[in-house]
């Protein structure tokens, strides 16, 4: 029970908050928490992903209800589609590298703190305040092709599209907000995937007692990171996160190598 309490805040907390989950897993496997099965890793992203459609749930009725008419929810709609497919394509064929090679505690932590400063320095001196309505198809591709970058772990999913909408000049809650938006069909596929491969392991999956329990608590955590997350960047910028990164990095690199 307390591993599942662990990695359901692990999964939720550094899924939507820019501090990159890999670093958080890597300290989780080396105190033996994170041999969760296939079934319930899938059973944590289908919690946040309740958690984001919770706390996202009029502007997806916005988007569902605006895509058959022109306006901005139609523009919006087919943004978010564009910024997932490129993520989706390369993910797909360099699973296997990102699986094995890339994941070490050495790139972990390099990501870790440059993808941090990044942030830090793209936040602190992206001074233009545009909508994300003034976000165009081609800085939706961007945004797109900076999520790539996630793929690497210790850079951060939210972190990387944050930052590349703040590159843009895209405000702060705009570009948080987009991100998180993001994040729904990004996480559905990646919880559909796990479910997938948990599928080709068993004869039938089943809805154990642990899983109803990650499923609760990481949607409960993922509800609060969004709503904290959204909070923050009203009044105050990502310094913070990009801070924490490059303690989280030099740390890794004291504890692992």
């Amino acid at each position: 029970m307390f591993q599942t309490i662990v990695l359901s805040l692990i999964q939720s907390l550094t899924e939507f908050l820019p501090i990159s989950s890999s670093g958080h897993l890597l300290l989780a496997d080396a105190f033996n928490f994170s041999n969760q099965s296939l079934d319930f890793d899938a059973a944590l992203h289908l919690g946040t992903l309740i958690a984001v459609v919770l706390y996202f749930y009029k502007d997806l009725l916005s988007l569902f209800f605006g895509i058959w008419k022109k306006g901005a929810e139609r523009v919006l709609f087919i943004q978010l589609i564009i910024a997932t497919l490129p993520v989706l394509c390369v993910g797909y064929f360099a699973k296997n590298i990102i699986e094995t090679t890339l994941r070490s505690a050495l790139v972990v932590a390099a990501t870790s703190i440059c993808f941090g400063l990044l942030l830090w320095l793209v936040d602190k001196y992206s001074t233009k305040g545009k909508k994300i309505k003034q976000l165009t198809y081609k800085g939706a591709l961007f945004i797109g092709f900076a999520q790539i970058l996630a793929l690497i772990p210790g850079t951060s999913r939210s972190g990387i599209t944050i930052t590349a909408a703040r590159f843009l000049g895209i405000n702060r809650t705009d570009s948080t907000r987009f991100s998180m938006l993001l994040s729904i069909p990004t996480i559905f596929i990646a919880g559909s995937y796990a479910l997938w491969e948990a599928s080709q392991t068993k004869v039938a999956l089943a809805l154990t007692t642990q899983m109803m329990w990650g499923i609760g608590l990481s949607a409960l955590f993922g509800l609060f990171a969004v709503w904290f997350l959204m909070q923050w960047v009203k009044h105050a910028s990502f310094a913070i996160f990009a801070i924490y990164r490059i303690v989280l990095g030099v740390f890794l690199l004291y504890f692992f190598l």
